[in-house]
């Protein structure tokens, strides 16, 4: 990438499209600036850069690049080193991967927003059905393809990351019978770029946003919340 490009990316401190390009930009260590934004009130320079209203959005000298996907692939590009196969099928493939990773967070999405037991199941079915699906075509870690690591992975890390502050108060069972996922999971949360792709506080936020959310996954995280408090003074 020509150096004197100036890069901006347009942030909120919980969304996980904004972490694929942190971590991208991490990963190739490419120089940039990071500005925060309140979804609940967007600033009217915000909105005349984001054509859909979200993050993220890479200024590139001033000129706005929105989608996250169409921002990694860009940050990839232009950068030495690609993250993505030589071969165009796997290329695809890639690709191909990373879309099924922004269906799953559209499922998460679901899971801590329902607010009935009957779509709260669906949703953690359906979660179930598609971590059974990568567990079958991964390579045999700790990547997505294998030693190294990919755009795939920098895509799959905002999903896992959920459940790494879900889990730390409630287990929903959805790794149990997914040997491969869990290395996959454990080699993203420990690798450097990834832990650098949110704020110190990140586990704190997500787990206020969610207990806000008045939703099945709330309740039983409050529930979890009061039964290890009780827990703790008759200790």
């Amino acid at each position: 990438m020509d150096t004197s490009r100036q890069l901006k990316l347009i942030s909120h401190r919980l969304c996980p499209y904004v972490q694929r390009a942190r971590i991208v930009l991490n990963e190739k260590r490419i120089p940039h600036d990071i500005e925060f934004i309140d979804l609940d009130a967007k600033p009217d320079w915000f909105l005349a850069v984001s054509p859909l209203g979200k993050v993220p959005v890479l200024l590139v000298d001033g000129e706005p690049l929105f989608e996250s996907a169409a921002i990694i692939e860009f940050l990839d590009e232009t950068t030495p080193g690609s993250l993505h196969p030589a071969g165009p099928l796997e290329r695809a493939r890639h690709r191909a991967w990373i879309e099924f990773a922004s269906g799953t967070l559209n499922t998460i999405a679901g899971l801590y927003s329902a607010r009935n037991l009957a779509s709260f199941e669906t949703n953690l079915e359906t979660l179930a059905h598609r971590f059974s699906l990568l567990e079958d075509v991964i390579d045999r870690g700790p990547y997505f393809r294998g030693q190294q690591f990919s755009l795939v992975d920098a895509a799959f890390a905002p999903v896992f990351r959920y459940f790494d502050v879900i889990e730390s108060h409630l287990q929903l069972g959805l790794f149990t019978h997914t040997p491969w996922l869990r290395i996959w999971r454990r080699a993203l949360r420990e690798r450097a770029s990834v832990r650098g792709a949110v704020v110190a506080d990140y586990p704190d936020r997500l787990y206020d946003f969610l207990l806000k959310r008045q939703s099945v996954l709330a309740h039983q995280l409050e529930a979890q919340a009061s039964s290890t408090e009780r827990l703790a003074i008759t200790a």
